[in-house]
């Protein structure tokens, strides 16, 4: 039971980085109560800083859905827990450092992360194949 809150723990992680970055965008964008009658339009309106936070914000999400589908789908079909906690970490590692790129302004840094870590669920899905063909 142990082995699967850990992915639970890698879920959830995953799902509330993207919610991190937008604060920071809203924070440094000078995010007032009445902005949020449109904080999307507010976050639009952002430049530098801010607007690189909420760039990372919606990469973080455009992201989520191959994380998680590699992460149930390694469970489900057996893939050996440390494996997936490995994969899950080592993404979950490389999108805090890739978040930080981008805030950095650091655009080839950035590009070379955000790659590292999207092998991160694609090694997942290799690995289930290869099982399924076994």
């Amino acid at each position: 039971m142990q082995e699967i809150s850990g992915i639970i723990y890698l879920i959830l992680a995953a799902c509330l980085l993207p919610y991190a970055f937008a604060i920071i965008a809203k924070v440094v964008g000078g995010f007032k109560l009445k902005d949020n009658q449109n904080p999307r339009e507010f976050l639009a309106k952002t430049t530098g800083l801010a607007a690189r936070a909420n760039a990372v914000q919606q990469n973080s999400f455009e992201s989520l859905p191959l994380f998680i589908a590699s992460i149930l789908m390694a469970e489900y079909l057996v893939v050996p827990q440390f494996i997936i906690m490995k994969l899950g970490m080592i993404y979950i590692a490389l999108r805090v450092i890739y978040g930080l790129c981008y805030l950095a302004n650091l655009s080839t840094l950035r590009s070379i992360i955000w790659f590292l870590s999207l092998l991160c669920p694609i090694t997942l899905f290799i690995i289930i194949i290869k099982m399924m063909t076994i």
